[in-house]
């Protein structure tokens, strides 16, 4: 399996903390040694950096860390390989266009029967039944939707229709996001937490390494982490349960 890490802020915030936290799961305190990546949101562009060898001993990841990127969402993924060779190509997050818009996409778990997914005009380039599976929700979300729909919580409601039909064929834990919004969706393991005033201290679980956001916000942000294990040991995180999903827009829950 692989591990996964989500932000959204309602101004752009940097991940470095909980980043700390993911990074050593790569290959040092964790399994999850394929390859690792991560794609920051700024304005209607995003930057993506990816590296097929482990984070905890990627440069990438140390160039990433030391270039606190701020950013109001961020999806982030560390690979234990089951479809696909360890490869560039095969490593998340995958990003596609559609209505004009860069949507981001990481999965842990394993498919079985993925071959069969019709994906229209969206091709993989790699060989993972994750990069499969996310062009089949961009082709079926073009076939819904003729046009540039308005009611964005709908398209998330139909996309977590969709992530519960690819449920039934193995295990589908899910980020996705389009810029403003970010949705996890729960197969076996995700969990979120949210931060906002009053604010206090927060613990790593994978490194001594504890901050205070009291010195490092304003009274008024609002910051939701998702990730496929709690990342603090001090803080109450909430866990998805099998089957359902959660939706945020700019660090607020909406759904």
């Amino acid at each position: 399996m692989c591990e996964l890490l989500g932000m959204s802020a309602n101004v752009p915030t940097d991940i470095n903390f909980s980043l700390s936290g993911l990074i050593p799961r790569g290959g040092k305190t964790g399994p999850h040694k394929d390859g690792w990546g991560i794609t920051f949101y700024e304005g209607l562009g995003c930057r993506t950096f990816k590296d097929p060898q482990a984070s905890a001993i990627s440069p990438v990841a140390r160039f990433v860390q030391e270039y606190p990127i701020k950013s109001e969402a961020v999806i982030a993924h560390i690979r234990q390989a089951n479809r696909g060779n360890v490869s560039l190509e095969n490593t998340h997050p995958f990003t596609r266009e559609l209505w004009g818009k860069n949507w981001t996409y990481a999965h842990n778990g394993q498919l079985k029967g993925y071959q069969s997914l019709e994906t229209g005009r969206f091709r993989s380039i790699g060989q993972t039944d994750s990069e499969k599976a996310f062009c089949w929700i961009l082709n079926q979300l073009e076939s819904r939707y003729k046009r540039t729909p308005v009611n964005w919580p709908a398209v998330f409601r139909f996309i977590a229709a969709l992530a519960s039909q690819l449920k039934q064929k193995g295990v589908f834990n899910m980020l996705l996001s389009d810029g403003r919004f970010v949705m996890a969706y729960c197969s076996t393991n995700l969990h979120w937490i949210t931060r906002k005033a009053p604010f206090g201290k927060a613990k790593l679980l994978d490194q001594d390494v504890e901050i205070d956001f009291q010195q490092h916000t304003q009274s008024d942000d609002v910051v939701s982490v998702i990730s496929t294990l709690p990342l603090t040991g001090n803080e109450s995180w909430q866990r998805i349960p099998a089957g359902e999903f959660v939706l945020f827009d700019r660090g607020v829950r909406i759904l």
